[in-house]
């Protein structure tokens, strides 16, 4: 393990589990990477310029018709932005925009961003109380507009809240891509839909490819509550736009590259190339937490007793100036070929786990979709896999929602049948949360 330590700035350290050994002709290595940070949030540093602002935020609020209906959803979301005002630390930039078909800046207005003091919170609030229901949902052109806004700050973290009712029926799914397509990589962005009536997919692939989190808010109750956690990590970031670096051999191929917890991200297909045989998957945004990554590695077969380097991780930062700083923490995958069966046949216990969660979150996604359709075999099949992976991982806050879905018989063989009647939000729920993950035991 390789440490990252300066004064008032985040540590960054890296340590890679695997089982290392491969039989003869043995070509695939998998590890689990797990990166953690240390200091971020309680130092108050950066990896910036002393005396820069440390954070912009832009909060969407869905004020389209439907948010009238009924009407605790548009109090609900006023009540949430408030609270979430509330919790912006003095000196942070921030700006709330009205989404509908159109995007409309509600404070504090003229392009600009405000700065985070006891008036600006309280002229903020007042210009919420303006807010009213009306007109359709175009979730890229909100997007768009806090992109504009937050881009025009120069602080590190750059961070966007969004909230909607509703499916984004005024703009097309490719417009709504581009759009993401577009500020990816330039914001973080945590996602949340109110009530029953949004689409889960739109709004997990809202949060996906923006890096930030997505969840559901059945109650409207409790949007204020969920706002003030959102911002107080929002609040705890200190570091952006980490990127895992990773090196590969001549002869070697990445086969992926996933965050494993606290959710199941596929990172592969945002590589970057960064030089020979290196490539940059980013990760977003840090503060003081730990996150594990899969990586899986195909190398060269090699003969008994060889050993290689299969990858080499490690953390940078872009600059300003077209460079990356090196966060100095490093982790070595290795491959080593055995003529001893017991150890090539081992599976490493926290590849075990996370090869486990991302079948989960797998199979939970097609159980839905099948019962969905009608195909009551094919869903029962699913998520009674799900409840025994459910089961056999200790993820009881997964085996808690599935058991909203279907009856459980027997947790540990998968056995399961559907539940005549499920209510929309359990089901929502359950799939918006299918991705999240809980940590191996180790």
């Amino acid at each position: 393990m390789a440490n990252f330590a300066k004064p008032d700035v985040p540590r960054f350290s890296v340590d890679v589990y695997q089982n290392e050994y491969l039989p003869e002709g043995g070509s695939q290595v998998d590890a689990i990477v797990t990166v953690t940070a240390t200091g971020g949030g309680t130092l108050g540093g950066a990896l910036t310029t002393p005396g820069r602002p440390s954070a912009a935020v832009a909060v969407m609020v869905d004020c389209s018709g439907s948010m009238d209906h009924p009407p605790a959803k548009m109090r609900g979301a006023w009540e949430a932005t408030a609270a979430a005002i509330d919790t912006l630390r003095d000196g942070t930039r921030f700006a709330v925009v009205g989404g509908t078909h159109v995007a409309q800046e509600v404070y504090p207005g003229g392009g600009r961003l405000a700065v985070a003091d006891p008036t600006t919170r309280e002229q903020a609030k007042q210009a919420l109380r303006r807010l009213s229901a009306g007109g359709g949902t175009a979730i890229g052109t909100w997007l768009r507009l806090a992109d504009r806004l937050l881009s025009a700050a120069d602080v590190t973290i750059r961070h966007g809240i969004l909230l909607t009712d509703g499916r984004n029926e005024h703009e097309s799914p490719a417009d709504l891509r581009a759009t993401l397509d577009a500020c990816a990589g330039r914001f973080t962005c945590d996602a949340r839909g109110v009530g029953t009536d949004w689409d889960v997919k739109e709004v997990t692939g809202i949060a996906s490819a923006l890096l930030g989190t997505a969840d559901i808010v059945a109650d409207p109750a409790g949007l204020a509550a969920d706002f003030t956690r959102m911002m107080e990590t929002a609040m705890g970031k200190e570091v952006a736009d980490v990127a895992l670096r990773v090196w590969t051999p001549v002869g070697a191929a990445i086969r992926f590259v996933k965050q494993v917890a606290p959710a199941v991200e596929d990172l592969t297909h945002r590589r970057t190339e960064a030089g020979p045989r290196a490539g940059d998957y980013p990760t977003g945004s840090w503060g003081d937490e730990s996150r594990d990554y899969h990586l899986s590695v195909t190398v060269p077969p090699a003969g008994l007793g060889q050993e290689m380097l299969a990858a080499r991780v490690s953390l940078v930062v872009p600059q300003p100036d077209g460079t990356v700083q090196n966060l100095g923490a490093q982790g070595l995958v290795r491959a080593v070929w055995t003529d001893d069966m017991a150890a090539s046949t081992a599976m490493s216990p926290q590849v075990a786990h996370y090869t486990g969660q991302a079948e989960l979150a797998q199979v939970i996604q097609q159980g839905i979709d099948m019962r969905k359709a009608g195909d009551f075999d094919g869903a029962t099949a699913k998520l009674g896999r799900a409840v025994q992976l459910a089961n056999a991982s200790g993820n009881a806050d997964t085996a808690k929602l599935l058991a909203k879905v279907v009856d459980v018989v027997d947790a540990a063989t998968g056995t399961v049948r559907l539940k005549t009647r499920v209510t929309e939000a359990d089901e929502m729920t359950l799939e918006t949360r299918s991705t999240k993950t809980v940590r191996v035991k180790k």
